[in-house]
């Protein structure tokens, strides 16, 4: 019993390491005044809860769907763990080293719903949050120490705590823009990318590791 214990807590606090520096609310928090300018504040609050509930929403779907998709598009386990890790390596060093102009124009956009996009999509839960949940399906399939539905919903509570504290930090926005002010936010989004950068590599370690004691790639290479 404590060893299954001791499973489900490792397999969670997993998911909310690898998903929330990926996530990263602290740069909504950033973006926040512009696109939410032109909402009331209980508009606002009211948006930023439904972006989590999207947001939530879209990672357990592609979650539970992930191995399908890869079984349809014939893609590997060791292809998408080098490929996710290449994606959120490229999300970590444009958080670590953004572009000279660091922040773009905002077009403020003047529709009454923001939750789904760009809050929920692309912000929250983009390419990188997606391509995390569809290796972690994989890993699910593959880990042996869990039954695989305790495993999926090991990975689900993840999910739901990750946009849970996404919510907090989100509904604290306007206090934590002016305790941390602009630098203290651009301090730990390059600490969140240094972060990204770590788990990116060790993403493509692990598919290149997968893919070396993979039986059915030495004979496939050896007939290229």
């Amino acid at each position: 019993m404590h060893h299954l214990i001791y499973e489900i807590s490792t397999t969670v606090l997993g998911t909310i390491s690898a998903l929330l520096p990926i996530a990263n609310p602290l740069t909504t928090v950033a973006i926040l005044p512009a696109i939410a300018a032109h909402l009331t504040p209980i508009e606002r609050a009211q948006q930023v809860r439904r972006a989590c509930y999207y947001m939530a929403a879209i990672l357990i779907i592609f979650l539970l769907v992930g191995v399908v998709l890869m079984d349809f598009f014939s893609i590997s386990i060791p292809g998408l763990r080098i490929a996710g890790g290449f994606i959120v390596c490229k999300f970590g060093f444009n958080m670590l080293f953004p572009p000279t102009e660091h922040h773009h124009e905002q077009k403020i956009n003047a529709k009454r719903d923001i939750s789904f996009s760009p809050l929920a999509m692309p912000t929250l839960s983009g390419p990188g949050s997606i391509a995390v949940v569809i290796s972690m399906s994989t890993g699910v399939h593959n880990q042996t120490t869990l039954p695989v539905w305790l495993g999926y919903l090991s990975v689900v509570i993840g999910i739901l705590l990750v946009a849970y504290l996404s919510w907090l930090v989100l509904h604290a926005s306007e206090r934590l823009t002016s305790m941390l002010g602009p630098d203290g936010i651009e301090a730990v989004t390059r600490i969140m990318g240094f972060l990204l950068i770590c788990i990116g590599v060790q993403f493509v370690i692990n598919g290149i590791g997968n893919l070396l004691h993979d039986p059915q790639f030495w004979p496939e290479l050896l007939t290229l």
